[in-house]
Formats: structure tokens, C-alpha cells, sequence
């Protein structure tokens, strides 16, 4: 019962760092609010202004008994009273009690004037919306009615509003500031969480600057440091290719030269095709390894990228279902490379190859469908290792090393997308490729 109640919690909650930081400063301070708000008017002013309408309706019945009690001053007595208990009084002889309900059921003040009245008289009718200033009260007198005009501050204590607005101005005041001060703490984690993401796609980033508190600046300076020592691996990595490169192609330059002086023509084709297998693995190998460029990147149309990657194969085969003008942020040549592997590698197993492209809520959906004997599901994620040849369902080529499907892998996941192999509707089998729009 906990746990679920824990999870409900937690979907209510906010999941970002600064909305959570706020919601931390501003529950108790709405809630310290809330408390003294309703400390104030239960005990002070509600209890204030009952004892003042308490008070008016005394002065009330006072006035009506020494009115009954008045045999000739009667008007003496009504001026009086205005003069000393600031209300004017007005006896209409004869004359009915409104039939219509003006009483606002939800007022403080109406419910106090209800009450009070209740206790004192039997028929009367009240208005407190008509005037401004005025309360309008009619009390039922012999054949006739009392009509007085009382003002509202003989019932209500108007130093509430000055009240509700110390009260929630100071509230305003604290958020606001702390909206200020909780935006200064969560950009640096912000500026991190986006150099990382860039990063992590391959893509240059400036040198990063921590700033914020200190947790966050020990991060800063973390990632800071982790990136050098990456950037230092691949630099080694990259120049160590490089020397293998030209070391290689060197010995399989003079290697050809001396296939060309060999007689026998056999053993000359057949060493030649060991060579042409040595630089055609040399090669893909170094494209494996230049997947990860540090190529900008760029808002380019990838549905026209798609389209040209189909056209230029010239193949009636290739169909494609493609939705126009969507464009993509990200490193154009390195889609186009993957693309290109992914067609290059049905073509070469089956007849039918059929693209797709559709953007579906905050994603690009790529699939690349064929018909040819596809794999079988225990291999799925075999195929993705470097260098990786499988002997059963989709056979073996010798125009292949098993880098395809790893470079397009290493692309996608570079885009931080997905790739991800299943049954195609062609009978063969379907690659789909995520990333995220």
C-alpha cells in the first residue's frame, strides 16, 4: 500500500530539478500563509466583527423600544439617534417586507448580520450589495416597517484588506526572489546536462566553465576533466590508425608489385585476392573507427537526404514511403553513411528493399524492409559487433568484413537514437532506426 502510494506521489511530483526546488521553498511558505490567514480571521476578525454586529443590533432594538415608548417626539428621537449612532432611520406606515432574498449565503458578513438578527427579531430583510458604503435593513413594525441606512464599518473591520495584502505581498515578494535565486542554481546544472548531451553525440564543445555552487562546480570540473582525457584517447587513437595506415599500404603496394612479376597466374590470383581482402578490411576498419568525427552539426532535410540516397542507386527495387520536409538536426555525412550500409547490406542478401521515413510524436522513424532470408532473433544483437560474420540464414560475402551494421549502430547511437532489427513485412528482415526530433 506504501509503495503505491509512494508512486502516486511521484507521478504528482514535478520532475524537474527547479519546479522541485520551488515547490520545496513555496509549500511552506503558502502554508505558514494559509495558517495565520485563518488564525487571523477565526479568532480576530470574525470574532471582531460579531461583537460589532452584535453591539448594532443592541442599538437597534434599543432604538425600537424607546421608540414604542415615545408618545410625542417620536422624530426627535430618529434625529437623535442619527446624530449620535451615525444610521438613518426611516418608519414607513404602511408597507411590506421585499419578498426577494438579497442575503449572500457565502459572506462573512451577511452570515454575522443573519445571526445576530435571528436572535432578536422575528421578521427582516437586509441587503448589504445595493450600496456601496450602506447596509439596507428593513424590520417589520407593527402595520409597518423600520428602514434603516447603517454603514458597513459598524459591522466589518476594514483593516482586512490591509491585512490581506501585508499578508500576501511578503508571500509574492519571498517566491519571487526565490524564482530568481533557484534559476541561478539550476542553469549551471542545465549548461552541464546540454555539454554533456553534446558531447556525448560527438559533437565539439567549447571549454566548459563550471559555475553555481560548489557540488555543481566539482561536477563542472569533473566532466571537465573526463572530456580531456576522452578527447586525448581518441586524438592517440586516431593518430595511431593513421601510422598503421601508411605502414600498412606501404608492404601492400610493394606486395602487388611483386604478384605482378609472379608467373604462375594461380597463385598470383589468388595472393592478389588476399591483398584486395587486406585493404578492403584496412578500409572499412578506418571508416569504423571515423564514425565518430567530430563533424558539426547541422538542420538539413532529411527526407531529401533519403531520396538521394535511393536515386543514386538506380534500382527499380528499391521503393520507398518517405513524408516530405523533415528536417533533422544532426551530423548530415554520418546519416547519409548509415543509410547507405543499411541499403548496401539488403541489396546485397535480397531483391526488394523498401525505406521508410515518418515522424511520429517526438521521434524519426527510419525502417529499411527486405525480402531476402533474414536473420534469425538470437542473432540480433551478434550482428552489431565489429568485424561480426554470420555463416547461416543470410549466408556469407566476401565483399563484407562485418562493419556495416556496426558503423550504422555507432551513427545512430552517436545521434542518441536506437537501432533495433525485427521481421519485415517482405518476409526478410526489417532494421528500424529511432531518433529523437
Amino acid at each position: 500500500m506504501f509503495y503505491g502510494l509512494n508512486s502516486y506521489i511521484k507521478k504528482l511530483l514535478p520532475r524537474r530539478l527547479f519546479y522541485r526546488a520551488l515547490l520545496i521553498v513555496a509549500t511552506p511558505i503558502i502554508i505558514l500563509q494559509i495558517i495565520i490567514s485563518i488564525v487571523f480571521f477565526d479568532s480576530l476578525w470574525i470574532k471582531t466583527n460579531k461583537g460589532m454586529t452584535r453591539a448594532l443590533i443592541g442599538e437597534i432594538k434599543f432604538f425600537i423600544n424607546a421608540y414604542e415608548n415615545e408618545e410625542y417626539e417620536k422624530d426627535n428621537l430618529i434625529k437623535l439617534f442619527k446624530e449620535h449612532h451615525n444610521f438613518n432611520v426611516k418608519f414607513q406606515t404602511f408597507g411590506d417586507l421585499p419578498e426577494t432574498n438579497m442575503e449572500r449565503w457565502f459572506s462573512p458578513m451577511d452570515r454575522t448580520l443573519r445571526r445576530e438578527l435571528k436572535n432578536k427579531f422575528s421578521n427582516y430583510w437586509f441587503d448589504t450589495t445595493s450600496y456601496k458604503e450602506l447596509i439596507e435593513l428593513k424590520i417589520e413594525y407593527l402595520n409597518g416597517y423600520f428602514e434603516f441606512l447603517i454603514p458597513k464599518d459598524r459591522v466589518t473591520n476594514t483593516s482586512a484588506r490591509l491585512f490581506a495584502l501585508w499578508i500576501t505581498f511578503p508571500a509574492f515578494l519571498l517566491i519571487a526572489v526565490a524564482l530568481i535565486f533557484l534559476k541561478n542554481q539550476t542553469r549551471p546544472i542545465i549548461n552541464l546536462a546540454k555539454a554533456s548531451e553534446k558531447f556525448g553525440r560527438g559533437e565539439d564543445v567549447e571549454e566548459f566553465r563550471p559555475s553555481g555552487a560548489l557540488e555543481i562546480r566539482q561536477a563542472g570540473f569533473e566532466f571537465e576533466r573526463m572530456r580531456k582525457r576522452i578527447l586525448r584517447h581518441l586524438n592517440q587513437r586516431s593518430e595511431m590508425l593513421s601510422g598503421i595506415s601508411h605502414d600498412l599500404r606501404t608492404p601492400l603496394t610493394r606486395i602487388k608489385l611483386q604478384l605482378a612479376l609472379i608467373k604462375d597466374e594461380k597463385i598470383s590470383h589468388k595472393l592478389s585476392e588476399d591483398v584486395e581482402d587486406m585493404e578492403k578490411m584496412l578500409n572499412e576498419y578506418l571508416q569504423f573507427t571515423s564514425s565518430t568525427s567530430s563533424e558539426k552539426t547541422e538542420l538539413f532535410d532529411i527526407s531529401k537526404l533519403l531520396d538521394l540516397s535511393i536515386i543514386k542507386y538506380e534500382n527499380n527495387n528499391i521503393t520507398s514511403n518517405i513524408e516530405q520536409k523533415i528536417f533533422f538536426n544532426g551530423r548530415k555525412s554520418l546519416i547519409n553513411r548509415c543509410i547507405d550500409n543499411l541499403i548496401n547490406n539488403s541489396l546485397k542478401y535480397s531483391n526488394k528493399v523498401l525505406v521508410n521515413l515518418k515522424k511520429i510524436h517526438k521521434s524519426l522513424i527510419i525502417t529499411v524492409d527486405d525480402d531476402g532470408p533474414g536473420i534469425a532473433e538470437s542473432e540480433y544483437e551478434n550482428v552489431f559487433k565489429p568485424f561480426y560474420k554470420i555463416n547461416k540464414g543470410r549466408g556469407d560475402s566476401k565483399s563484407s568484413v562485418g562493419l556495416g551494421l556496426s558503423i550504422s549502430s555507432d551513427v545512430v547511437r552517436s545521434h542518441g537514437g536506437s537501432i533495433t532489427l525485427d521481421k519485415s513485412s517482405l518476409g526478410g528482415l526489417r532494421v528500424k532506426i529511432s531518433l529523437p526530433f
